[in-house]
C-alpha cells in the first residue's frame, strides 16, 4: 500500500519551498514581536487602559479627581459613577451565562490583584469598584473596568 500525503507547497520545487517557509517563519517571529495591539486579528481600541496593569496603591495616595474620572469614564461605555464608584450592570440570557461571566471576571481580578463588589442574581451582576487604599477611585478601577468590557467582546 502506498500512502500518497498531499501539501499544499507541493507545486513548488524544494528550494522555493525552503524559501517560501523560511520567509514565513521571519514573518511569524516579526508579528510575535510586535506589541499584541499591532498583531493581525487583535482589535485596537482608544481605550489603552485595557492594556495596563493594576499597581499596588502607595499609602497617602490621593483618589483620582473627578475631572480624571470623567475622562476615563468616556472610555467605558454605560459605566456609571456612583457613590465614588464606577458601577455597571450586566444582563445576560440565564443563569449559566451568568455564571460564565462571574468567573471570567473572577480570573481578571485574581490576575490583576484588584477585586470588585459583585451583586450576582439569576440573569444580572452588578460590579462595583472602589480601591479602599485610597479611599475612592484609582486608575486600578477603571483598568479592571476596561477588561470587564473586552471580555463582553469575546
Amino acid at each position: 500500500m502506498t500512502l500518497i500525503l498531499y501539501h499544499p507547497h507541493a507545486h513548488l520545487n524544494a528550494q522555493k519551498q525552503v524559501d517560501y517557509f523560511a520567509e514565513e517563519r521571519r514573518r511569524t517571529r516579526r508579528l510575535q514581536a510586535l506589541p499584541r495591539t499591532h498583531q493581525e486579528g487583535f482589535k485596537i481600541t482608544s481605550c489603552d487602559i485595557t492594556n495596563k496593569r493594576c499597581q499596588p496603591c502607595k499609602s497617602g495616595t490621593p483618589p483620582l479627581n473627578v475631572a480624571t474620572c470623567l475622562a476615563l469614564l468616556e472610555k467605558l461605555p454605560d459605566w456609571l459613577l456612583q457613590d465614588n464608584k464606577l458601577e455597571k450592570s450586566f444582563a445576560f440570557k440565564n443563569y449559566a451565562e451568568t455564571m460564565a461571566f462571574v468567573n471570567a471576571l473572577a480570573w481578571i481580578s485574581l490576575r490583576e490583584d484588584h477585586h470588585p463588589d459583585l451583586i450576582v442574581g439569576y440573569n444580572r451582576c452588578r460590579v462595583s469598584y472602589w480601591t479602599h487604599d485610597v479611599n475612592g477611585l484609582s486608575e486600578n478601577d477603571f483598568i479592571c473596568a476596561a477588561k470587564v468590557e473586552r471580555l463582553l467582546e469575546i
